[in-house]
């Protein structure tokens, strides 16, 4: 590859250090570059063939914990089973190497091809494993930083993948564009955002920015939502909470749930180790079971439909799918379900145990006899509760909806799996009227 022209804020091909660097391509000749372009044009095509599902982290402000959620959801696919590359675009600050502890990482170009870094079970890549000293500074304008993303994209030995997520930097800026520019057919973005109106305002531009590229945005995280006690899991309101579901209720997208702050979190991050790998029981971890669960479905749906090679489809028919509701109060069951604040909707193939598709249904305004009949018209098939009265049970036989009582308050697609299974392990009924 070309070394790179520019001074000591720009990555080098090889430094003090050993590191191997992405350079910045020297400009071709006019007779050469429409051949050129249509190489890299079908490089580009040809690496990302073999990639399955290309998925952008953004924020429309700094700050949120994008780059902690993006390394989470990335592990947690990847412990999942799944096949995961972590690219990180953030060109001015790269924070995947300090969370990865891949700080001194280098990388291994070999004609023309880049080798990314192993780590955590997945591929990484970024700017931060290709600078002399990790406090340089890159100083880049736009078709830099567009030309080094196109040859992470292109140049990087990805491999077969099931997943590669894409960390980007805050806003709607060069980065965000040159993916969704080079990834045409990129399947999606999941935005992070905190409770608070500054920082939701703000994401309301980053759905306006997907909306405009044609992206689909497959949900929003409310991430730093309540504080998650380390002695005992409980998750309490200490600040504001619901901004990012009220976002996504009103910007018509789906919300994928909330994560609570947990110093076990910043820890991970400083320590540079997984939270998920070694923090997998705690109530946090939960939480990003439940909002990796559709970012799952995507593989599980075309799974499901390729060995009949059927047509493409969001997910199986319904007569082949059944609609599980739980009540949910900080991403668990909770057990006051007529007054509860929303509902965790998951579908499910019955056959498969597989989890197809989950969303969080905002509960309607508190009225005696309603959430029956609101369910049931919403497909409910199962209503999984801590308790529920004799009555209300009643008027749910009569719409045709089973209910199970005496669950656990634990995260919803736990207590799905665990109902599929038939090892759900149910208490007394806790309300008797």
């Amino acid at each position: 590859m070309d070394p790179c022209t520019s001074k000591c804020q720009t990555p080098r091909t090889a430094g003090p250090t050993g590191k191997a660097c992405i350079g910045v391509a020297k400009a071709p000749s006019a007779d050469t570059a429409t051949d050129a372009a249509a190489l890299e044009q079908q490089q580009l095509h040809d690496r990302l063939q073999k990639i399955r599902f290309k998925i952008l982290v953004m924020s429309g402000k700094g700050g949120v914990g994008k780059s902690t959620v993006a390394v989470n959801l990335a592990v947690a696919l990847a412990l999942a089973g799944r096949r995961v590359g972590l690219l990180d675009v953030d060109i001015h600050g790269p924070s995947i190497p300090t969370m990865l502890r891949l700080e001194d990482a280098g990388v291994q170009v070999t004609d023309g091809v880049v080798q990314p870094v192993d780590a955590a079970g997945m591929k990484v890549m970024s700017i931060g494993f290709l600078l002399q000293h990790r406090n340089d500074a890159v100083i880049w304008r736009g078709p830099m930083k567009m030309g080094v993303i196109k040859q992470f994209l292109k140049d990087v030995e990805w491999g077969e993948l099931d997943y590669l997520i894409i960390d980007s930097p805050p806003g709607t800026g060069d980065e965000p564009l040159s993916v969704c520019q080079l990834i045409e057919d990129a399947d999606g973005a999941v935005i992070v955002t905190t409770p608070q109106d500054v920082a939701t305002a703000d994401v309301r531009r980053s759905i306006s920015f997907c909306r405009q590229l044609s992206l689909p945005v497959l949900g929003v995280i409310e991430n730093m939502s309540g504080f998650a006690c380390p002695k005992c899991g409980e998750v309490t309101d200490i600040f504001k909470t619901g901004g990012g579901e009220r976002l996504a209720t009103e910007m018509r997208v789906p919300f994928l749930g909330r994560i609570p702050i947990d110093p076990a979190v910043g820890a991970a991050c400083d320590a540079g180790t997984p939270f998920m790998y070694h923090h997998n029981s705690t109530v946090t971890a939960k939480a990003f079971g439940c909002v990796v669960a559709p970012i799952l479905a995507l593989a599980e749906c075309d799974e499901a439909a390729a060995p009949e090679q059927a047509p493409q489809a969001d997910h199986p028919s319904k007569e082949k799918s059944m609609r599980i509701v739980i009540p949910v109060a900080n991403g668990r069951l909770t057990m006051h379900f007529g007054h509860c604040e929303a509902f965790a909707v998951i579908d499910v193939d019955p056959q498969t145990k597989a989890v197809l598709k989950q969303e969080i249904l905002t509960a309607p305004e508190h009225q005696p006899g309603l959430l029956p009949r609101w369910l049931a018209e919403r497909g409910a098939q199962v209503v999984i509760a801590g308790g529920m009265g004799q009555r209300a049970q009643g008027l749910f036989a009569e719409s045709g909806i089973k209910v199970v009582v005496g669950a656990p308050a634990e995260a919803p697609e736990a207590l799905v799996r665990t109902y599929l299974d038939g090892t759900l392990k149910t208490g007394d009924n806790v309300c008797s009227h």
